[in-house]
């Protein structure tokens, strides 16, 4: 005779689900909040739940991903993300294109909403470390510092300054491609022209 399956098996194990998803999974509502009250399963944000035993992952960027499929990683993040600054920002600077709702998350994330025209310059798509088939989108090197640059007033004036100064010391910065991205991203060609001068 063929054992049944317990819920906690049926779940994905390494990757968020709703109370629908576990529903499509077999476990139904009142099993899912029995594994919730045991631990087996812990709520990273409303409605959306992981197990327990992978919360060594990023569960705000996993809660963000998941309401915001386009949600993008930017500005400060970014650029701490590629080591372009020292600051560790307190909130997740999160881009969607101009039109679209930012979702209510429990994580601290700061929304931006970016030209619809512009929105996929310079974005791609990373793995968010610990999850199964979790993706992010994150903005490039250049095109986050062209952000800080047209951004200034909300980053910081010091913050593209040195985000560039750090990129120039990269072996593959080109100035030159720098000065071309800004080119379509209006408010960021002449204060980034004035800092390459300084700093080249």
């Amino acid at each position: 005779m063929k054992q049944r399956s317990q819920p906690l098996d049926r779940l994905p194990h390494r990757a968020a689900f709703t109370v629908k998803d576990a529903s499509r999974y077999g476990v139904p509502k009142a099993s899912l909040y029995r594994l919730r009250d045991s631990g087996f399963i812990e709520q990273i944000g409303p409605g959306l739940y992981m197990a327990a035993a992978n919360l060594d992952t990023d569960l705000d960027l996993i809660e963000a991903a998941h309401k915001a499929p386009l949600a993008t990683l930017c500005l400060n993040s970014a650029l701490a993300h590629y080591g372009l600054i020292d600051e560790i920002p307190s909130s997740i600077d999160l881009a969607l294109p101009r039109g679209k709702t930012p979702p209510q998350v429990s994580s601290p994330v700061t929304w931006h909403l970016f030209d619809k025209a512009t929105f996929d310059l310079g974005r791609s798509m990373i793995p968010i470390e610990g999850a199964e088939s979790a993706e992010i989108g994150i903005y490039s090197p250049e095109r986050s510092i062209v952000d800080a640059f047209r951004l200034r007033a909300s980053t910081g004036y010091e913050t593209g300054i040195e985000a560039l100064r750090n990129w120039l010391k990269r072996p593959d910065s080109q100035p030159a491609r720098l000065a071309q991205l800004a080119s379509f991203l209006p408010r960021s060609s002449g204060p980034l022209r004035r800092a390459l001068e300084v700093l080249l």
